[in-house]
C-alpha cells in the first residue's frame, strides 16, 4: 500500500458560503484562515480522505458589523467554539472526475454527517517541482442542525436569515510525503 499525504494550500484554496437574507437576496462569505490534509491510498481518490480545521474567528462577509454578529453567541459563538472541523469518513468515485465525499462536520460543538459532491480537477507540477492536485466541492447544510437557530420573523411572513447554507470549496493541495507499507 502507498499512502500519499497532501497539504492543502490555503493561499490557493477557499471555503465560501452563501445564505438567503430577507428571503430575496443572498449574503456571501468565506473563512480566511484554515488548514487541511488530503490522504490518498494507492493513487485511488475513492479511497482517500480529507481533514480540515477552520478558524471560525476568520469569517468574512465584507461587513464588519455582520461579521461581529456571526462571531457572537447568536451564531458561531467563537469564544466557545474557535474551530469548525471536517473529518472525511470515506469517498466514492462516481466518474473519473466526480466523487462523493462523506464526513463529519462539526460546527458550534455539534457534529453531523455531510456529503460533499466533489469534482477532481487534476494533478500538475508547479514551476518549483512540487506536485499539486485540485478539487472543487459543494454541499448544503441546514444551520439549525448545528444549533444555529437565531433569526427574526419579518412582517411579510419570511425570516431574516435563511435556514440552508450553501457551501462551495476549492482546494489546491501540495504533495508532502509518500509512505509505502509492506
Amino acid at each position: 500500500m502507498t499512502l500519499e499525504k497532501w497539504e492543502i494550500d490555503s493561499s490557493h484554496s477557499g471555503i465560501h458560503f452563501s445564505v438567503r437574507h430577507l428571503v430575496i437576496a443572498k449574503v456571501r462569505g468565506k473563512f480566511a484562515r484554515w488548514s487541511g490534509t488530503v490522504l490518498v491510498e494507492d493513487g485511488d481518490l475513492g479511497r482517500g480522505s480529507v481533514s480540515v480545521v477552520i478558524d471560525t474567528t476568520s469569517i468574512e462577509t465584507g461587513v464588519a458589523d455582520r461579521d461581529t454578529h456571526l462571531k457572537s453567541a447568536d451564531f458561531l459563538d467563537v469564544a466557545n467554539h474557535p474551530e469548525m472541523t471536517f473529518k472525511g469518513k470515506g469517498a466514492e468515485t462516481l466518474a473519473s472526475d466526480k466523487l462523493r465525499v462523506v464526513g463529519d462536520l462539526t460546527i458550534h460543538g455539534v457534529t453531523r454527517e455531510v456529503v460533499l459532491d466533489a469534482e477532481y480537477a487534476g494533478r500538475t507540477k508547479d514551476p518549483w517541482g512540487n506536485e499539486r492536485l485540485a478539487f472543487s466541492a459543494k454541499a448544503s447544510i441546514e444551520r439549525k442542525d448545528f444549533g444555529l437557530k437565531w433569526n427574526q420573523v419579518l412582517e411579510t411572513g419570511g425570516v431574516m436569515v435563511g435556514e440552508r447554507i450553501d457551501i462551495e470549496i476549492d482546494i489546491e493541495a501540495v504533495k508532502q510525503t509518500v509512505t509505502k507499507a509492506a
